[in-house]
């Protein structure tokens, strides 16, 4: 019996060796992947962008005589776009932006002095704006900017005049005035935003003076005032974004 137990024991040991060997030589199974998170969304970055939208102005001349104003009037405006943004203190967002967009807007007005009985006509031409402004925005949903804005504005006018049959031509100028708005930008994918924002520009009055042989010998002077209004769509890319919300 001695003899029996200990076979028994010793063939007890080598399989529980073997089995050992046999399962330590099984392939083992790898954790799962889990995947880092994505980095935070986030406005900070440069971009460059496209726009379109419509223009509404309203351009006054006002002569000695009397007050021609071009009234309300609407166009095409389209352009492009070029700013920094940055985001500080959870979702508040400065930036920095110059615009520039070409218009179609224009108007046509029948003048008349009832004193020595000449007429002309005045075409009233808005050419393009240039916009340079600051925005300050909250960002309500991490792909959802909410801003507004205000800087300084540029616009190219031209008053073409023709008078007691006499045609004086372009009087162009570039006039400086003043603008704000504001809009909503929504981050759709990565590197990737469409806004829809609303502007108002004034560019204040301009004194202008022109010389017909017969009505204004001595040169008749007229100011013009002209206002706009911006309604545009854009897409913006931006450089070095954070990531898209899915």
């Amino acid at each position: 019996m001695g003899r029996l137990s200990l076979s028994l024991v010793t063939a007890a040991m080598i399989g529980l060796a073997t089995g050992q060997t046999f399962a330590a030589d099984l392939p083992r199974k790898a954790p799962a992947y889990v995947p880092p998170a994505p980095p935070p969304i986030t406005w900070t970055g440069c971009y460059i962008g496209a726009n379109i939208g419509g223009a509404f102005n309203r351009g006054d001349a006002n002569f000695a005589f009397g007050e021609a104003s071009s009234s309300n009037n609407s166009g095409f405006a389209g352009g492009g776009q070029i700013g920094c943004d940055y985001q500080f203190a959870g979702g508040w967002v400065f930036g920095i932006r110059n615009m520039f967009d070409g218009t179609s807007l224009k108007r046509d007005r029948t003048l008349f002095d009832p004193v020595t009985g000449a007429a002309g006509t005045l075409n009233l031409k808005t050419q393009w704006f240039d916009t340079l402004t600051g925005r300050i925005g909250y960002a309500v949903a991490p792909a959802w900017l909410i801003y507004g804005q205000g800087g300084v504005a540029w616009a190219n006018s031209k008053a073409d005049l023709t008078f007691d049959g006499v045609t004086f031509g372009d009087l162009s100028n570039t006039r400086t005035g003043w603008t704000a708005g504001g809009g909503v930008e929504w981050m759709f994918a990565r590197g990737w935003s469409a806004f829809l924002e609303g502007n108002y520009m004034d560019f204040g009055s301009n004194d202008h003076s022109v010389i017909t042989p017969v009505a204004c010998p001595a040169g008749c002077a007229f100011t013009t005032h002209a206002k706009a209004v911006t309604v545009l769509v854009g897409v913006n890319y931006r450089f070095n974004w954070g990531k898209a919300p899915y």
